[in-house]
């Protein structure tokens, strides 16, 4: 959204219908224009956007968010609630995540990682 890291090129080298965000995305990209300087100008960027991409529902994923929840806390390494509804949707829809904070999304079991903030040779992470 900030015209960074060249991720309009990334986007538009991507299969078209093979893009998505979670619901819980979305609702956070609604605050970021909402909470900016510019949100007009920010909301016309966000809609269009959105034309390119498919919003998935959490419910799905629901049953592995509490399982994954009960995991992390008991191994004292809890990711944020908004953060592992993201996460867990994608494992849900067995789709690869694309983040730049990797470090926090691998402690989520099955997620597939991809940082486009680095260079195009960026891992997998399983």
């Amino acid at each position: 959204m900030k015209g960074m890291f060249d991720l309009v090129t990334k986007f538009d080298n991507i299969i078209p219908d093979n893009s998505f965000i979670s619901e819980i995305t979305l609702a956070e990209l609604k605050f970021g224009v909402e909470k900016s300087d510019k949100p007009e100008k920010n909301n016309k960027t966000l809609n269009n956007f959105l034309t390119g991409v498919q919003i998935l529902p959490i419910f799905h994923s629901l049953d592995l968010y509490a399982k994954e929840k009960a995991r992390l806390q008991r191994a004292g390494t809890p990711v944020d609630d908004f953060d592992l509804l993201i996460g867990v949707t994608s494992v849900t829809h067995k789709l690869i995540m694309i983040t730049n904070n990797t470090n926090h999304f691998k402690r989520i079991n099955g997620i597939k990682l991809e940082d486009w903030t680095k260079d195009a040779k960026s891992s997998l992470l399983d």
